[in-house]
């Protein structure tokens, strides 16, 4: 199972703060952006990210209704994969080719209760799906401990696709998610909101590892 610390800001301090964090301990992050239309809140604006200049490997966990523009200003930065949401776009499959046509691999995020049988027809255009335990960016939404039967069904029927969870993970309920082995997990509240981001993370690394030395996070 692989740790992906997520980075979350709405403002271009904290952002820089927060990438200066992660190159100190991984070699892979996920940036979270948000756009106030397909969820309440705002992110910064991925023309302020693309100001900032990073060692690190990225993907882009897009909770946005237009993904491309936002791809299209993140342009120069190291992204190697983009999840877009299902439930915030029509036209999918125009999607995923744009995005491998500018060299991404392509991932689907998945809301609660949006429902396998939802988006099937789309895996063999996808290199990942992001399982989201929580409701997209709202502060205070609970725990889905449901997503992870419906983790076990996708995995089920499709063991090759690789599939991992995001959203409400603390090191409180990290045994029930490695009890349903997930391909990986993204965290960002509890690394980040970590008075030692580094320390945190390596506690992550330390439990999923069984108690080994821990591995940087790696794509």
């Amino acid at each position: 199972m692989r740790l992906v610390p997520v980075i979350l800001s709405n403002n271009i301090d904290g952002f820089r703060q927060k990438i200066a964090q992660a190159e100190s301990f991984t070699n892979y992050a996920q940036i979270d952006f948000t756009d106030g239309k397909f969820v309440p809140s705002t992110t910064i604006p991925p023309a302020e990210a693309a100001t900032v200049k990073t060692r690190l490997k990225l993907e882009a966990h897009l909770m946005v209704k237009d993904p491309i523009a936002y791809l299209e200003a993140l342009e120069g930065m190291p992204f190697v994969k983009a999840f877009f949401h299902y439930e915030a776009v029509e036209n999918h499959r125009s999607l995923i080719d744009r995005i491998r046509d500018m060299d991404m691999q392509v991932g689907l995020a998945i809301n609660p209760h949006t429902t396998i049988d939802d988006f099937s027809d789309l895996l063999e255009g996808l290199n990942s799906v992001l399982f989201l335990t929580v409701d997209p960016a709202i502060y205070g939404s609970p725990f889905h401990v449901e997503v992870l039967e419906k983790y076990l069904q996708f995995k089920d029927a499709y063991p090759n696709i690789e599939a991992g969870f995001d959203g409400g993970i603390v090191l409180d309920n990290l045994d029930i998610i490695m009890g349903v082995t997930p391909d990986f997990v993204c965290v960002g509240h509890a690394i980040f909101g970590s008075p030692r981001p580094d320390m945190a993370f390596m506690e992550f690394e330390r439990l999923i590892r069984g108690g080994g030395a821990g591995l940087r996070a790696a794509e």
